[in-house]
């Protein structure tokens, strides 16, 4: 299945392509989202016209290219991620992908890098693929400082099928449980879980 949803997905180019090489070659390859999501992305950003957009966790960079591609030329990203070791092997992407000059990276612990941010609508799309049992901080954190109908991502919210229950679960898999089960019950986001990876939670804000 996997290798036919490939086949019939906007390919990577040759730079996207030798980042998703590099990074598969670590040991923590896993935590790259997968090719097909950021094709999805880098379309998404283009259907709702985002200009301004945000993301938590960069990890070595691949849905930071695949978003600063997809926004206009004046466009920006904001990326928050703990790590200068693995962002670093993406500035050089993002570098030779022509994108830096919409790239800003700020190295510190995402949420009180969000939570320094002005609180106001300013962002069109959001990114969050980081620390799981953030993630409702993060949603929180984000949600007054995104437009009206803007979106928000959230990365690995199927965590292996284990949140239908059965199996032996972790800390990460019951946060991302009990968010899914919240969100689905918030007046104030729209909410749509799609089996694209390991799970893809878009939200809008009403």
């Amino acid at each position: 299945m996997s290798d036919y949803v490939l086949a019939h997905t906007e390919a990577p180019d040759q730079v996207m392509a030798g980042l998703i090489a590099e990074t598969a070659a670590m040991p923590n390859a896993n935590m790259q989202i997968a090719p097909d999501q950021a094709a999805f992305m880098s379309l998404l950003v283009r259907a709702v016209d985002a200009r301004r957009a945000i993301e938590i966790g960069t990890f070595t960079g691949l849905s930071a290219l695949a978003v600063a591609r997809a926004l206009p030329a004046d466009g920006s990203l904001l990326c928050l991620d703990i790590s200068a070791e693995w962002t670093a092997i993406g500035r050089r992407y993002w570098e030779r992908a022509g994108v830096s000059d919409r790239i800003e990276l700020r190295v510190g612990p995402a949420a009180e890098t969000l939570a320094a941010l002005p609180e106001e609508p300013t962002y069109d799309i959001a990114f969050v693929d980081a620390d799981k049992t953030g993630y409702d901080g993060y949603v929180e954190g984000l949600y007054p400082r995104m437009q009206t109908n803007a979106l928000v991502l959230l990365d690995n919210t199927l965590r292996g099928s284990r949140v239908l229950g059965g199996t032996e679960t972790s800390p990460d898999d019951e946060a991302v449980i009990a968010l899914n089960d919240a969100l689905i019950a918030d007046p104030r986001w729209e909410t749509v879980l799609l089996p694209i990876a390991d799970g893809l939670t878009l939200l809008r804000k009403r």
